[in-house]
């Protein structure tokens, strides 16, 4: 169904997303590998291929299985490194699962990243450095550190609507933000997007793809998908979550729910959103070159209010937020969006 979008582009990367792909069989998993890696005119000899895995079912077989069918990268859900805490998160897995899981995939995996949380009811900030650092003692190289966020319509944004769900105090998420930097840096990983941490060079080429406004295919229930159409302009969509209707409706190419055509502009304030997140900032010759606008003609305001503040930097043809001002991003993007 999508293949006549994909003549002319090239293969970077695969990520195989949440629910649990690990729980998926490997001989399976590769059966859709290769029909991605088929339907592309073009593949880099290095295409990075991802999957997210859960440490309840990821053990060191799992991973050599994964390995064999040309998985090189790793994402596990970790989460926390605290028992209590992994039960107010609903985890399946306990910190000892957690850190088998981890060691067990290194033993086989070029590339593994974790995925850490923090802002959690009575978490400090040196609770969450001492989670960064017995994490990293296992050798990794790249991790996310999310903060915690409540949204609507899941389990925690009702119980926290109705006032019955403990959240962090704002002042303990910025200290488990700032330590648990340190604590990254410590070991040599550096932030190379707000919540990603890296060694130089082991960065996740599919995220950065993301950060800088590149083409994505989404397949499968309720995967989000964004492919450029004529000129500048693009389309997103969003198949239907439900696996039921996706699967009886796939015949008939009818599996979207969602759709919208993002202008230009539209598609300069999410380059403009995405890249400031990021140490490298807004590639502005490369906004302007592939959007024919120059981004910051119709900001010239708030963006000379910003840099007089030492909010944002031009440098190098990039337009960035220092890292030491990520912590009120979101209000230096709002200004600018």
């Amino acid at each position: 169904m999508r293949a006549p979008a994909l003549r002319d582009a090239s293969l970077v990367s695969v990520f195989f997303g949440g629910g649990t792909p690990s729980l998926w069989d490997a001989k399976e998993l590769e059966r859709v590998r290769n029909a991605i890696l088929q339907s592309f005119a073009h593949v880099t000899d290095d295409v990075e291929v991802t999957v997210e895995c859960n440490p309840s079912s990821l053990n060191r077989e799992k991973a050599k299985a994964l390995v064999g069918i040309g998985v090189n990268r790793v994402s596990i859900g970790v989460q926390s490194l605290n028992d209590a805490r992994l039960r107010y998160l609903g985890r399946l897995h306990d910190t000892d699962g957690a850190l088998c899981a981890v060691s067990e995939a290194m033993e086989e995996v070029p590339r593994v990243s974790a995925d850490l949380m923090f802002g959690m009811p009575e978490q400090s900030g040196s609770d969450f450095a001492a989670e960064v650092t017995r994490l990293l003692s296992l050798g990794l190289r790249h991790v996310s550190a999310y903060s915690l966020t409540i949204e609507p319509n899941t389990q925690f944004g009702a119980l926290a609507k109705k006032g019955r769900l403990p959240l962090a105090i704002e002042d303990d998420v910025a200290e488990c933000f700032a330590q648990g930097r340190s604590a990254f840096a410590e070991q040599g990983l550096l932030p190379y997007e707000v919540s990603n941490y890296a060694v130089p060079g082991e960065e996740a080429r599919h995220n950065q793809h993301y950060w800088r406004g590149g083409a994505y295919l989404g397949l499968g229930a309720g995967a989000v998908g964004c492919l450029p159409t004529d000129g500048a302009s693009a389309r997103r969509y969003r198949n239907n979550a439900d696996p039921a209707h996706y699967m009886q409706n796939a015949s008939r190419n009818e599996v979207e729910d969602f759709e919208e055509c993002l202008s230009p502009e539209d598609r300069v304030r999410e380059a403009l959103m995405l890249g400031l997140r990021t140490r490298e900032g807004m590639h502005l010759d490369h906004v302007r070159s592939e959007l024919k606008i120059d981004p910051l003609i119709e900001r010239q305001k708030a963006l000379q209010k910003r840099l007089a503040t030492g909010d944002v930097v031009l440098e190098d043809g990039f337009l960035r937020v220092p890292s030491e001002r990520w912590l009120t991003l979101d209000s230096i993007v709002r200004d600018l969006f």
